[in-house]
């Protein structure tokens, strides 16, 4: 759900021009790399089979960088291989993401109002402007308290309806 409002609202980045607005849309760029690297480490700590395998494929794949990918990927697995060492780290990477997240997106959000909103329309809209507090905070609020909501009933009643079974499997390497 996360991830689909994120590409909805590079969607409408796109549709709307405000790539034009170069440091608010680079930083919203890291924002999106930010927030795969806190969603592909988060993956791999249930330490299933899937998440092994996972794991293992995906930090492979920098081991194709020039001159420093052995090194890089073999600092990434704290030895030769994915082990426990690599989950210790893959848990710090999870932890610690979201708050740089927190600090990119406060920037992030300074330079949309530094360079203000793409007006899709073109015409000046400073005649008719609705405050944000108030109106529309009580509205996200509502909003984000159903989507908290539903998430709580999915996490406790039914907590293994979005986990791949092969994840339930214990991580072995052989």
């Amino acid at each position: 759900l996360f991830f689909i409002c994120i590409y909805l609202h590079i969607g409408r980045g796109l549709y709307y021009g405000s790539y034009l607005f170069k440091e608010t849309w680079n930083i919203g760029v890291v924002l999106l790399l930010l927030t795969m690297a806190t969603a592909f480490v988060g993956y791999v700590l249930p330490w299933g089979q899937m998440s092994f395998w996972g794991a293992t494929v995906i930090t492979n794949l920098m081991s194709a960088a020039p001159y420093i990918g052995t090194n890089l990927v073999q600092w990434i697995w704290g030895g030769f291989s994915v082990d426990n060492a690599t989950l210790t780290r893959f848990f710090t990477f999870h932890f610690i993401l979201p708050f740089i997240i927190v600090g990119v997106t406060t920037m992030h959000l300074l330079f949309l109002h530094e360079t203000g909103s793409s007006n899709p329309t073109g015409l000046n809209s400073n005649l008719d402007k609705v405050q944000f507090h108030t109106h529309f905070s009580y509205k996200d609020l509502l909003g984000f308290a159903m989507l908290l909501l539903a998430l709580c009933i999915l996490s406790s009643f039914f907590p293994n309806t979005l986990g791949d079974p092969d994840n339930f499997t214990p991580a072995n390497p052989l």
